[in-house]
């Protein structure tokens, strides 16, 4: 898309320079349309193959809301409204913890063969199905159609592993202190897992949680982002297909404090399993401690990228922007910072801010397009505090810092010099497509500073 709405300047494509504001508007405008028609376009695709699923499911029953509320799923690229879904809470979510529980008594007594073999044909059938998820993944979440299609296959593999790794859920055998006894450790499911995923990786999150939960014979009700629920409805249609049978997979979606709250105190739940933000790691930690569950948290990060004056220059910055741009920076693991050593600084600024000057912004289904939408307005608004707070303490904008003309939540890739370790840049994920470039001297301040943070 952006070969259209470009002006050239040394033969490379621009995006962000126009003839008139009255133009660009004009361009704007078109360009919205055409992305209107491909999310309508993908929605009808995807209706036909069947994988487009509007209700949750409980007991293996598509179900709507008991109140029938509903919220809507929107695409970021335009804001169009893709479908309605059920806007689930506590009485919902009982009911499918209530399924979960009772599809463990018979899905925790197969053997790990049978069990193998159910997940084995998931994973088929998930990569025979790759391209229709990946279209699906960006229609709701906006990344583009190469990386949704990439997340699909990483997703699966989760599948895959599992599948193997059931048939080896191994004990063990403890040297007794007395020569009439054996000691031995049998390793057994736990039981119902509450499964909340976030937005950014919609297939990938719930794959990675699910996979090893069945795998040892664990049932689960899985919470999805209320953002992007359609991959998952879609994911558990194909274990339906696969012959995972019904209640062994549930999916509620709606309220978060109800089901959250739901999970948290049912004592059929004995696992918590989330990929969120520390702040919401902190409510369920705390929440899971009156019935005792299991937890496991993956929450907020802030990952350092160090490149040291003897480091290939080009390999360096590839790196960096695939490090940081991937997901329109949207990933927990993405160089929220990057340290460069003073001897080669200027040398890196210009030659990132160069490669990530040729970044093409656009609908994720549109043919070039490398950085898609920030998820929603919220998203765009972190972005600007986080970028005014470091102009205003002294930082240079290379590139970018602004709102793409494309509208809607479109941002332009950015570059940041100049960053100091008290920025909000600095401190917190920005989760965003913005490239802090911090300066160091030697390896031990480079090791301090990318340790100077509450994250790990």
């Amino acid at each position: 898309m952006a070969a259209h709405i470009a002006l050239r300047r040394s033969s490379k494509l621009l995006t962000r320079s126009y003839v008139s504001s009255s133009s660009s508007s004009s361009i704007s405008r078109r360009f919205i349309r055409q992305m209107s028609m491909d999310t309508q376009g993908a929605a009808a695709e995807l209706r036909s193959s069947g994988l487009l699923q509007t209700q949750g499911l409980i007991g293996g029953k598509w179900t709507d809301a008991y109140d029938k509320k509903t919220i809507e799923v929107c695409d970021p690229a335009t804001g169009d409204v893709i479908v309605n879904v059920p806007c689930m809470g506590r009485r919902e979510t009982n009911d499918a913890i209530s399924s979960a529980y009772e599809a463990f008594k018979a899905w925790s007594k197969l053997t790990a063969n049978e069990r193998s073999k159910c997940l084995r044909k998931w994973y088929d059938l998930l990569i025979a199905n790759k391209e229709q998820l990946g279209r699906l993944i960006t229609l709701e979440q906006g990344k583009p159609l190469k990386e949704a299609v990439g997340e699909v296959s990483y997703g699966a593999s989760f599948i895959e592993f599992y599948a193997e790794e059931a048939k080896r859920i191994y004990g063990d055998i403890i040297p007794p202190t007395l020569a009439d006894r054996r000691l031995f450790v049998l390793k057994q499911p736990v039981g119902v897992v509450g499964a909340i995923t976030p937005w950014n990786f919609p297939l990938a999150m719930i794959t990675r949680k699910v996979g090893p939960a069945l795998a040892c014979g664990c049932t689960v009700v899985i919470k999805p982002s209320e953002l992007t629920p359609l991959t998952a409805l879609a994911a558990v249609e194909l274990s339906l297909q696969a012959g995972i049978p019904p209640g062994a997979v549930n999916v509620v979606m709606g309220n978060a404090s109800e089901i959250g709250d739901a999970l948290l105190e049912s004592p059929q739940v004995r696992k918590i399993t989330f990929t969120g933000s520390t702040a919401v790691g902190k409510k369920l930690m705390a929440g899971a401690a009156g019935t005792v569950k299991k937890v496991s948290l993956e929450l907020g990060g802030n990952a350092p990228c160090i490149v040291f004056d003897d480091a290939d220059l080009d390999v360096a910055v590839k790196g960096s922007i695939a490090a940081k741009f991937r997901n329109s920076g949207q990933t927990c693991v993405c160089a929220n910072r990057i340290l460069v050593q003073e001897g080669i600084y200027e040398k890196f600024a210009n030659s990132f801010t160069s490669a990530v000057q040729d970044l093409q912004v656009g609908n994720g289904f549109r043919e070039g397009v490398s950085q898609g939408p920030l998820i929603n307005e919220a998203a765009v608004q972190k972005v600007e505090k986080f970028i005014q707070d470091a102009v205003s303490k002294g930082a240079n904008v290379r590139l970018g810092g602004k709102r793409h003309s494309l509208g809607m939540t479109f941002y332009e890739p950015t570059v940041i010099s100049d960053v100091k370790s008290e920025m909000l840049l600095s401190r917190e994920e920005v989760f965003g497509p913005v490239a802090p470039l911090l300066r160091f001297k030697t390896e031990e301040e480079a090791i301090q500073m990318a340790n100077d943070t509450n994250a790990g």
